[in-house]
C-alpha cells in the first residue's frame, strides 16, 4: 500500500479573514475514488458540489485543517515561510503514528519551489518516511490535492460565514477588489469589535486607513 498526502490552502490573498491549510491522507488507489466524485481544483467546483465532496472526503480519508488568523499572518515576517510552518504541521499531525512511507504532494506557494520545500523539510519531525513533492498547479494535477483544496476552500467559508454573523455587516468576498469589502475597512479598521478580521500588514488596508486619515485631516 502506498500513502499519499495532499495539502492545499485557501484564502492566501483576501485582506480580511483566515488563511487555511488542509491536508488528505489515503492510499494512492483512492486517486481514482476522488476522480468519480468530481474532485478538483475547489476554485472550478459550484458552492453545493464542492460541500458534497467535502463531506464523502471527511467521512472517508484521514485529514487535518490548520488555520491562520489575521493577527498570526500580521505578526509574521514572511507569509510563505508561515505557510511552510502550517505545512509542516498537517504533515507532523497526519504521519505522527505511521509505519509507512509517504507520498506527500502541495500546492506550492513559492516562486521558489526549491527554497520552499528546502523550509517545509526542515520542519518534518519525521523525514525518513516523507517523500516530499512541491509543485505550482498540484490542485489542478493530483485528486488528492484537489481533495486538500476543497477541506481549506470550505473551512474558509465556514468561517467568513461566521465572522460576518458576528459582525452583523455584509464585508463581502474579503479579497481587495471588492467594493463592500473596501467600504468595511475604510469603516472600521479602528472599531476593536471588527480588527480581528482585518490584515492590517496588507497594503490595500494601509492605503484605505491613509486615505480615511487624510480625508478626516481635511474635514477638520
Amino acid at each position: 500500500m502506498t500513502l499519499i498526502l495532499g495539502i492545499d490552502d485557501a484564502g492566501r490573498g483576501p485582506v480580511l479573514g483566515p488563511m487555511v491549510l488542509a491536508g488528505v491522507l489515503t492510499d494512492e488507489k483512492e486517486n481514482e475514488t476522488l476522480k468519480t466524485w468530481g474532485a478538483k481544483d475547489s476554485k472550478l467546483l459550484s458552492p453545493k458540489k464542492r460541500k458534497e465532496i467535502k463531506e464523502n472526503i471527511i467521512n472517508k480519508y484521514k485529514y487535518h485543517v490548520e488555520t491562520s488568523s489575521p493577527k498570526e499572518i500580521d505578526e509574521s515576517s514572511n507569509l510563505n515561510y508561515l505557510e511552510a510552518i502550517k505545512t509542516a504541521k498537517i504533515i507532523n499531525k497526519l504521519t505522527e503514528n505511521s509505519k509507512e512511507k509517504i507520498k506527500v504532494i502541495v500546492d506550492c506557494p513559492s516562486t521558489n519551489i526549491q527554497s520552499w520545500s528546502n523550509d517545509v523539510q526542515q520542519l518534518i519531525k519525521r523525514p525518513e518516511i516523507i517523500s516530499l513533492s512541491c509543485e505550482h498547479k498540484a490542485d489542478y494535477n493530483h485528486p488528492i490535492v484537489s481533495a486538500a483544496s476543497i477541506l481549506a476552500k470550505e473551512k474558509r467559508e465556514d468561517e467568513m460565514k461566521r465572522l460576518r454573523n458576528e459582525a452583523e455587516i455584509d464585508f463581502g468576498s474579503g479579497y481587495p477588489a471588492d467594493p463592500k469589502t473596501k467600504e468595511f475597512i475604510s469603516e472600521n479598521f479602528d472599531n476593536p469589535k471588527h480588527v480581528p478580521i482585518i490584515r492590517f500588514s496588507w497594503s490595500t488596508v494601509k492605503k484605505l486607513m491613509d486615505m480615511k486619515g487624510s480625508s478626516q485631516k481635511k474635514l477638520f
